[in-house]
């Protein structure tokens, strides 16, 4: 009910204020399991790429913004249900292996799933090395990856912002990247291999400077 409800105000409202670009939403399958890599810039994206695609997408999101007391408490917790988030306990000594786990569950189900393979934001603008995280998940559901690139979302709430702002984003879907040429690979090899191809797919679509380097932040968890 949140999410039917949420998605059908949020949706033309953020179409009417923020006019976003929106590209190659036909690559996106429309059923079946499949994995939307993206780029992150800002808090935002995890709200904008759900709001944009053609089909429900989740993400994972800490699990305390579903225990807030309140009136606060439960709109927070109807806000990000509405936007299809999955909550997750990210202070767990076993969070990134717990989050990979709740993203095959969504893949297994036949769901569009959502990750960064960045692990965190990039405070730069830069594209950092990614994840194997994203291989993973990939391999093990065998789905596929969509790459997608967002530009301008780091304006809509930069750092240190505390309200979103008005800003000009694009959204590019990328072509789809099967998992079945990286079969006959050694494990290891077929997730740095697979991770790499997605990478330079983003790169592509946004035209992001890289980073030969893991974009780390202390406190932060990511998937690898």
């Amino acid at each position: 009910m949140f999410y039917s409800l949420g998605h059908g105000v949020l949706v033309p409202l953020s179409r009417l204020l923020y006019r976003p670009t929106i590209e190659g939403k036909e690559n996106v399958p429309l059923d079946g399991g499949v994995i939307l890599a993206s780029n992150h810039l800002s808090f935002i994206d995890s709200i904008a790429i759900p709001l944009v695609s053609p089909r429900k997408v989740r993400f994972l999101a800490k699990e305390e913004y579903w225990t807030g007391d309140g009136v606060k408490g439960l709109l927070q917790k109807g806000f990000f249900t509405a936007v299809g988030m999955v909550p997750v306990n990210r202070q767990s000594p076993t969070a990134a292996q717990e989050s990979l786990d709740k993203g095959l569950e969504v893949l297994k189900a036949g769901d569009a799933f959502g990750i960064y393979p960045e692990g965190t934001r990039s405070r730069d603008g830069s594209l950092y090395r990614g994840r194997t995280g994203v291989a993973w998940l990939a391999l093990n559901a065998q789905v596929p990856v969509v790459p997608v690139g967002l530009i301008g979302t780091q304006d809509i709430q930069p750092v240190g912002a505390r309200f979103p702002r008005l800003a000009k984003v694009t959204v590019r879907f990328g072509t789809p990247i099967g998992v079945e040429a990286y079969q006959g690979l050694p494990a290891g090899r077929a997730r740095r291999q697979l991770t790499d191809d997605v990478m330079d797919a983003i790169a592509a679509l946004t035209g992001q400077q890289r980073v030969n380097a893991y974009n780390d932040v202390p406190g932060e968890v990511s998937e690898d």
